[in-house]
């Protein structure tokens, strides 16, 4: 036994391993649109090859052998926002800075939040972390301001001309305002998600940003956090949500599925 151990003990560590990345993968694109499009062609070319090998048909073997490199070209393809927000994330440098507004500007902030939720000013505010954001904010109109309830309440008037699109918030300061965020194209099955919650969705796909939504319909407060979205909270519960947020980081996914679930009790 000693010596089977001894002599197999790497191949444990490789399996380990790749098990780990294969659960961590699964878990990282299973709620994107691209997971049922490659769930869907790993079970046709699964089907090919043991039909294939059953009946021995060699000429589909061999197309099948040859169709491997482009599936890798084609998995690129289709999940080349994933990846792009999952390298993003690693090249940050948000391991080696802590780049979170002050309590006074949090304050502030929540402040604006209820006053534009009662109301009914849409509104989608994007507080930046360790990615940069220059170029979403280059979309807009760049303010270098100070957090202001009347300049944030102003700024979502339906009657301006900067409301339909989303402020950066960096340290603590209005970076730019009126700018335009990508669209996440996840599914949800909530209704109640418009363009402006899919809007702070996409931005936390693109960076590892923390977005803050307000319904316009309703008045509902969101916080958008890794390409997810936690819908309808109460001001306490979104002020702990986003503390949490910016002195932990961002959960797992078990552990966001999770405080989805008590901020809906919550509410």
């Amino acid at each position: 036994m000693v010596q089977f151990f001894y002599n197999h003990w790497r191949d444990g560590v490789e399996i380990l391993i790749l098990a780990a990345l294969a659960y961590h993968g699964y878990i990282f694109f299973r709620a994107t649109r691209g997971a049922r499009i490659l769930t869907g062609l790993l079970v046709l070319l699964l089907s090919l090859f043991l039909i294939s090998q059953l009946l021995e048909l060699n000429q589909i073997s061999w197309l099948l052998s040859r169709f491997s490199v482009f599936l890798v070209v084609g998995v690129v393809v289709i999940f080349q926002p994933e990846l792009r927000r999952m390298l993003a994330e690693l090249g940050s440098s948000r391991l080696f800075s802590f780049n979170r507004p002050d309590d006074e500007s949090l304050d502030l902030l929540m402040e604006a939040m209820q006053q534009l939720s009662a109301r009914r000013y849409g509104a989608l505010i994007a507080l930046k972390r360790g990615i940069d954001m220059q170029s979403f904010a280059e979309s807009g109109v760049e303010l270098d301001a100070k957090i202001t309830v009347e300049l944030l309440t102003t700024i979502f008037h339906p009657k301006t001309s900067l409301h339909d699109g989303g402020i950066i918030i960096d340290q603590g300061r209005i970076l730019a305002a009126g700018c335009v965020f990508p669209v996440s194209q996840r599914e949800v099955r909530d209704r109640a998600i418009g363009l402006r919650h899919r809007a702070g969705m996409g931005i936390t796909e693109e960076t590892d940003a923390l977005a803050l939504v307000v319904s316009e319909e309703s008045g509902a407060l969101s916080i958008c956090y890794n390409g997810r979205i936690e819908h309808d909270l109460k001001p306490q519960t979104l002020r702990e949500r986003l503390n949490y947020l910016l002195v932990h980081g961002i959960p797992t996914e078990e552990e966001a599925s999770a405080a989805a679930e008590q901020g809906k009790e919550a509410a």
